[in-house]
Parts: C-alpha cells; sequence; structure tokens
C-alpha cells in the first residue's frame, strides 16, 4: 500500500513509523520523477532534499512553525507533503501549481521566491515579527550552498546573528568537497554538540570564561576554535560562529538516523543555529546523478533514458548569441564575459571552451557582476555581462550608479526577455525595456530574428557607452544568417512595410508577428505599415513621426509591461513632435505579474499573436478605415520559417 497516499498534511506524516521514512522517500522520488520527465522542472535538487523536508515536517508544527525555502525551486517534496498531492501532475502548467513556493497557492508556502538569497532575510523578518506578536513558534529557512555566494543572505546572517534570537538556518549543501567529514563519527559528534547536555555546559562554560577580566573574549574565542577542530570543520564554522551563530554539522542529509536527531536537538537550542546537511543532487536518478546541471532545470524528459523529450529543430536564441560573441571575441581581445552562477543557462559554458580565461563566473551576485565589468570597463576592456532579465532587476542601482552614470562600454546580454512560460511570475521578462530606458545613456536594442541580433551583438561591444541587446527564451526563427556580423546605426529602425492608415510599430519578437498581421489588414483594404524599432532607446523618431503623419491609427507592440515600455516611448516621441490627430493603442503586458503558461498560450492571452495584433487594430479602426491598397509587394516569401517561437 502507498504511504504517500495516505499524507494529506504533515498531521498525516506524524502517524507514519520513522522506519517507513526511507520507503516513503522512494515514493516520493518516483512522483518527482514522473510528473518532471512529463512537464519539465527543476529536477536534481528536489530529489536532494527529499529526507531533509520529510524530517521537518515530521519534526515541526507546520505552518504554525515556519519553513522558507530560499529560491524554493527546491519545495516539491514539501507540496507533496502539505495536501498537494493530488494536483502535482499539475505542475509548472497554466492553471495549475507552481513550481515555486506561492502564498496564494497554500498556508504552508510562507513567502515567494524564484530568486536565491531571499531566505534568510525573509525568514528573519518573520523571526522578529513572532517575537513583536509575543509568540513562540519556530522559523526554519533552508539555504543552498549557491546562495552563500549572494550577498544578501551574507547581510541576513549577519543582522540575525547580531540580534540572537531563536531562529535555525540549515545550509543544504550539495557539493561533495567536504564529504570527509560526513560518517558515522561526524554524526555522533554532531549529535552530542546539538544536545541539551552540551548545549547547557557551553553556555555556563562560556558566561564563566567571559567574566575572566581582560582575557575572558578571548579566552571565549579560543574556545570555540578548539571546538570546531575537534569537529573537523574549521573554516564553515568558524565563519558562522563569527557572524553569531552557533554551528552544527556537517550531517549526513540522506541519514534519518542521522537526521532526524540532530535536527530535533538543533530546533532546541537556543539563539541563532545554523546546521550544515550534505546532501546530493539528483539523487535516486542516475542521470540527474550524474548530470545534475541539466537536470537543475530541465525540459520534458524519457524517464528510462534521461534524454529530451523532444529535439529542438533550431537552435536557441541564447546559442546563436552566444555563437556572435564568440565570433566577435575572437577577433577584439578586449572582450570578457561575466555572468552570475548561470553559466549554462547563459549559454556561456560554449564561451568558456574558447575563452577560459576570459569568462568570470562571480556566483549568485549580481549586483557585484554588475560592478565588476564597471571596474574592467574603466581600464579599456569591453565587458559583456550576460543575465536573465528577471535577474538583471537584482543589479539595477549597479547598472544606473556604475555603470550609466559613467557612460561605461558594458554590453548586457539580456536572456529570457519576454514571456518565460511554466517558470512564472518570478521569471518572465517584463521590466526589462522599462527599467533601463529611463536611465541617461543607455541604449536599448532588441531583435526580430537571430540575423539582427548578430548585429546587435556587434552595435554593443563596438559602443561607447553602455548598452542591453535583449532576446527571448526559445528556439530562433531559421532566417538566413550573414556571414559577417556588421554594427547597426544607433537609434536607427527599419520600414519593412509602407502603408497610409495604420502604422504598426514593433520591437523584437513581435516583429513578424505585426508583418503578418499588417499583410491580413491589408488583403481587406486597410493600408497598414510595420516599423521594426530596433531600438527601444534612442527610438527612431524621424522614421516613427514620418509614419506617424501618413497615417490615423498608430499601434505599438511589445513583449513587455505597457507601463513605461517601448511604447510609451513612442507615445512620449509624438507628443514631443507634436503629432495629433491619431488614434493610438500599446499592446503589451498588462499592471499585474503574469501567471506560468507556455509561450503562445500567453501571447494568445495578451493579444501578441498576429491574430491578436489583427483584432486590436480591427477594435481600433472600427469603421473608419479607407478601402487603399498600400501597393507594397507582399513579406510572405520573406518570412522565416515556423509560425511561432518554440518554448
Amino acid at each position: 500500500m502507498s504511504i504517500l497516499k495516505t499524507i494529506h498534511s504533515p498531521a498525516d506524516l506524524k502517524k507514519v513509523p520513522a522506519s517507513k521514512f526511507p520507503a516513503l522517500c522512494q515514493e516520493i522520488r518516483e512522483q518527482i520523477i514522473g510528473v518532471v520527465s512529463n512537464v519539465g522542472g527543476h529536477l536534481a535538487s528536489n530529489l536532494g532534499v527529499v529526507e531533509l523536508t520529510v524530517a521537518l515536517h515530521y519534526l515541526l508544527d507546520t505552518p504554525q512553525d515556519k519553513i522558507v525555502w530560499d529560491t524554493s525551486n527546491q519545495a516539491y517534496t514539501h507540496k507533496l507533503l502539505t495536501g498537494r498531492r493530488e494536483q502535482f501532475h499539475t505542475l509548472r502548467q497554466y492553471g495549475g501549481l507552481s513550481g515555486f513556493c506561492k502564498r496564494e497557492e497554500s498556508t504552508y508556502d510562507t513567502f515567494n521566491a524564484g530568486h536565491a538569497g531571499t531566505g534568510v532575510s525573509a525568514a528573519y523578518g518573520m523571526v522578529e515579527a513572532r517575537e513583536q506578536l509575543g509568540q513562540n513558534h519556530k522559523v526554519v529557512c533552508i539555504v543552498g550552498d549557491g546562495a552563500m555566494t549572494a550577498g544578501m543572505t551574507l547581510e541576513g546572517l549577519h543582522h540575525a546573528g547580531g540580534l540572537a534570537k531563536d531562529f535555525l538556518v540549515i545550509l543544504n549543501d550539495n557539493q561533495m568537497s567536504i564529504s570527509k567529514n560526513v560518517g558515522a563519527i561526524s554524526s555522533y559528534l554532531n549529535r552530542t554538540f546539538t544536545g541539551e547536555f552540551y548545549t547547557k555546559m557551553r553556555e555556563e562554560t562560556g558566561q564563566l570564561l567571559a567574566k575572566i577580566p581582560h582575557i575572558g573574549q578571548d579566552v571565549q574565542k579560543l574556545a570555540r576554535r578548539a571546538e570546531e577542530l575537534a569537529r573537523g570543520a574549521i573554516l564553515p564554522g568558524l565563519l558562522f560562529e563569527e557572524l553569531g551563530f552557533r554551528y552544527a554539522g556537517p550531517i549526513d542529509g540522506h541519514n534519518f538516523e542521522h537526521l532526524l536527531p540532530t535536527l530535533e536537538n538543533a530546533l532546541k537550542m537556543k539563539g541563532p543555529v545554523l546546521l550544515h546537511v550534505i546532501t546530493k543532487k539528483g539523487l535516486g536518478y542516475e542521470p540527474a546523478v550524474q548530470n545534475p546541471v541539466w537536470f537543475h532545470a530541465c525540459p520534458a524528459f524519457v524517464q528510462e533514458t534521461g534524454a529530451p523529450a523532444k529535439k529542438a529543430a533550431r537552435p536557441s536564441y541564447t546559442q546563436m548569441a552566444i555563437e556572435s560573441l564568440v565570433k566577435l571575441a575572437r577577433e577584439d581581445k578586449r572582450i570578457v564575459a561575466i555572468t552570475a552562477a548561470m553559466c549554462e543557462g547563459t549559454g556561456l559554458n560554449a564561451f568558456e571552451k574558447e575563452f577560459p580565461d576570459r569568462l568570470y563566473d562571480v556566483g549568485i551576485a549580481e549586483q557585484h557582476a554588475v560592478t565588476f565589468a564597471a571596474g574592467l570597463a574603466t581600464q579599456g576592456m569591453r565587458p559583456v555581462v550576460a543575465m536573465y532579465a528577471t535577474f538583471l532587476q537584482r543589479a539595477y542601482d549597479q547598472v544606473v550608479h556604475d555603470v550609466a552614470t559613467q557612460n561605461l562600454p558594458v554590453t548586457f546580454c539580456i536572456d529570457r526577455g519576454g514571456l518565460v512560460a511554466e517558470d512564472g511570475t518570478t521569471h518572465h521578462g517584463a521590466f526589462d525595456y522599462a527599467y533601463l530606458r529611463h536611465m541617461p545613456n543607455m541604449v536599448i536594442m532588441a531583435p526580430k530574428d537571430e540575423n539582427e541580433l548578430q548585429h546587435m551583438l556587434k552595435t554593443c561591444v563596438t559602443y561607447d557607452g553602455p548598452a542591453s541587446v535583449r532576446y527571448p527564451r526559445g528556439v530562433s526563427l531559421g532566417v538566413e544568417m550573414d556571414r559577417v556580423p556588421t554594427a547597426l546605426p544607433v537609434g536607427k529602425g527599419e520600414l519593412l512595410r509602407d502603408g497610409h492608415e495604420v502604422a504598426i510599430m514593433a520591437i523584437g519578437v513581435p516583429v513578424w508577428h505585426a508583418v503578418k498581421a499588417a499583410e491580413r489588414l491589408s488583403a481587406e483594404g486597410i493600408s497598414t505599415a510595420v516599423i521594426n524599432a530596433r531600438f527601444v532607446k534612442p527610438l527612431d523618431k524621424d522614421l516613427i513621426v514620418s509614419i506617424a503623419k501618413k497615417v490615423r491609427y498608430v499601434v505599438t507592440v511589445e513583449e513587455g509591461c505597457k507601463m513605461g515600455g517601448f511604447g510609451s516611448a513612442v507615445l512620449e516621441t509624438l507628443s514631443d513632435a507634436g503629432v495629433g490627430g491619431l488614434k493610438t493603442k500599446i499592446l503589451g503586458l498588462p499592471d499585474w505579474y503574469i501567471e506560468q503558461g507556455p509561450q503562445d498560450l500567453l501571447r494568445e492571452r495578451y493579444g501578441l499573436t498576429p491574430e491578436g495584433i489583427y483584432n486590436s487594430v480591427k477594435e481600433l479602426v472600427g469603421d473608419g478605415a479607407v478601402s487603399l491598397q498600400d501597393g507594397m509587394p507582399s513579406m510572405a516569401g520573406h518570412l522565416p520559417h515556423g509560425d511561432e517561437q518554440g518554448s
């Protein structure tokens, strides 16, 4: 009989004998592997925290006690144990369960997070709220070892350690650099070090040492160092102890005989405690163990082999961007690449293969990455910062203060611009046009296809100031590539179709959708022009104004937020030029956080497909259209292969 099917809440888990936990964990792994193989998701990290999650919900009284998952992409077991097993097959699907924790989804989800490094700060906020309200529940935060490179994690630890309130941070370490400290002896020592007798003795001894005149504090520190030496974990323990945390670990995060008693003791300890747990990414599924990077966030795959369920017909925009960057780097030795723990995700592993000494992965430290790039640029280098649009948000002030104000030649390759499908709210690149557009000196580009992308990269790395190029998630369009990338004239757009009644002005992915909509409109007698803006900033004011003066209707299209984005820029330009008498409409993403779902479905929902653009123009024009053919040749023979971008 299935154990997992009997668990509808953590209260049911408490009825399960601990001796059956290994069997339960096996069921959980099978469930996660089965679902993720169908829908994609974060597999390796979730398989690594199964035992830890079971132990936490078994020992804690959730949701009264609070569990905060840093990043929260490793909370699949947490979802299965908190009443969401029957909906688990809807994971990351439109209208289904989120791939991250979501407060709107369950009372057991205490904080929404899709970016690493937020957990400790959020959890400590809950600790202080508990103290202010006179409550006595426990607060536990689970952070990965990768999140320890995030400055915000260290800031949170520094704050929490200094105020000395009861707070447990669990460091989920899935690297193997300290595996020698894992085993029965280490577990025994840590059970001893977290036991009630030891804790009381330690506190009393510390108080006694502190009273020694003049040297008490130094003797206390010496005692702590001796304790760390006995545990065989000098460096990590000292770091956390100096931050004000009592350190325990490392222990085996997959062995319940070690995990349960150590965790139980850690939960009884007073003040800030850091428990160091060693886990293995992908445990229970050999392909994920062998290739944890690919299975960290993977598409659907064949469960029997671990191979992708389907192969992309064409290279992704990410691949095309980095291939172009590699070509440019061969010609210009000043070009170096920087990323923040996303070497594979941004495609820079291909750059690293050819230029290993010119690639800098700074860890989850986006702010440092941007200012580091600024420093390089001051010395004549041409740094290229490659990040997802949603992650660059975290370095907003550094882009403003350290790059733009000094007009430094830093290139920003903004990956995953626009809708990114199943990762949902925290990962859609909706805001980059708007949050970059108001920065003086910043140049902002977005290509209509991969051929234009290579020319924009060339434009960026040869421009003497900050410049960004934004490209989407998904496969490229299959257009013919020019042999040599050429810098574009900065601030110059492209007229793809002329027209006399309607002008559709588009940027990025929607450009070809606009062309298709225009062809349909023109076939119906509504003469429609299409501008490929190429630049959000500086706009091609001459082109935009000249076309706007010829038409009665202007529609702008962008895969980004309407508020403050490309469409806003166009309307500001028309206002400044005194162009009046137009009916206008901005197509883009509305003023709310976009839900998860396939790219094509979301584009249809928000009117960003050829059909959606066509319908918007028809609604705007109403009965006022003049039945004129513009006489321009059809672009049908020049359209890229395929109607929609792959997700």
